[in-house]
């Protein structure tokens, strides 16, 4: 009997794949239904209910609402949709703003080397000494009145480049002996060019990497300040939402589904955010990307 040959075409290529990298995979699928809960879910839902004294405070889980009301009236479900966006919102925001000033520092740092490399080394030695969320804090408590998601986003974002300058710029050291680097150098091509047009292109898997990394690490840090009562008091992120839980002791008076609520939601943005870490991680590495037979 003869073989029916192999399927082809850009379906069958992405589901070889999907095959090889499964990380990468269910971590897409994971972000995409948390993107599809906030942006599709308020066309089907009124997120209006996320305010306080939208419905019966403390019910459970109805078909009115479907994961139960807090003591102050607001949806859960409607708190959920909006708190999903505007704690990714603070994680992308300060993520990027750390790779991106992390990528170019610890790049100009490793190419041009000397007193250049010597103080942003010196800057990122002294910046990792400083306990980042006891300056999250301080800087919270002191500005605590007015703030938003995006400002506490950027207030991340001053610290988060730190450890992606150090990473980076040990990457980038290697690849500053590569030959494509001498022979653009040759060609006569300028420091800041070879960065951006021979350098960078040539480590963006490992800097999509440290971007998710980045990501996961400013959420982490938003929420812990949220829980603290200093994040965003008129904006229900995930984050706020265990304050006012804690600060409501939903957990003595058996309030569960006030309990799951913010707490199932991050537990499905910290898996996709890790799966996608790793499948970006083994795009990455020359040894690990073998296996996917690119």
């Amino acid at each position: 009997m003869m073989r029916s040959a192999p399927a082809r075409g850009p379906g069958a290529g992405l589901v070889r794949f999907a095959r090889r990298n499964p990380e990468l995979t269910l971590g897409l699928v994971l972000m995409a239904v948390l993107v599809l809960f906030a942006f599709a879910g308020p066309l089907v839902w009124d997120i209006d209910t996320a305010d306080p004294l939208s419905a019966s405070p403390s019910r459970p889980p109805s078909l009115a609402h479907p994961f139960g009301t807090d003591s102050q009236g607001r949806d859960l479900l409607a708190a959920a949709m909006v708190g999903t966006w505007l704690t990714i919102k603070v994680g992308l925001i300060a993520g990027g703003i750390g790779v991106a000033v992390g990528a170019l520092l610890g790049f100009l740092g490793a190419y041009y080397g000397g007193w250049l490399d010597s103080a942003i080394v010196g800057v990122v030695d002294v910046g990792l000494t400083i306990p980042a969320l006891l300056f999250l804090v301080v800087f919270g408590s002191a500005f605590r009145e007015g703030l938003d998601t995006t400002t506490i986003a950027l207030m991340i974002g001053t610290l988060a480049w730190l450890s992606p300058t150090r990473q980076i710029r040990a990457q980038a050291l290697v690849m500053r002996q590569a030959g494509y680097v001498f022979l653009a150098q040759l060609n006569g091509a300028g420091g800041l060019r070879i960065v951006l047009s021979e350098m960078m292109p040539n480590l963006m898997p490992y800097l999509m990497a440290s971007f998710v990394l980045a990501i996961s690490q400013a959420i982490l840090a938003a929420v812990g300040l949220d829980a603290l009562g200093l994040g965003p008091m008129d904006e229900p992120t995930l984050g706020m939402t265990i304050y006012w839980m804690l600060a409501n002791s939903a957990f003595i008076r058996g309030y569960w589904w006030w309990v799951m609520t913010p707490i199932a939601v991050l537990v499905v943005l910290f898996v996709a955010l890790y799966l996608v870490s790793i499948g970006l991680d083994v795009i990455a590495n020359p040894r690990l990307r073998r296996r996917l037979g690119t």
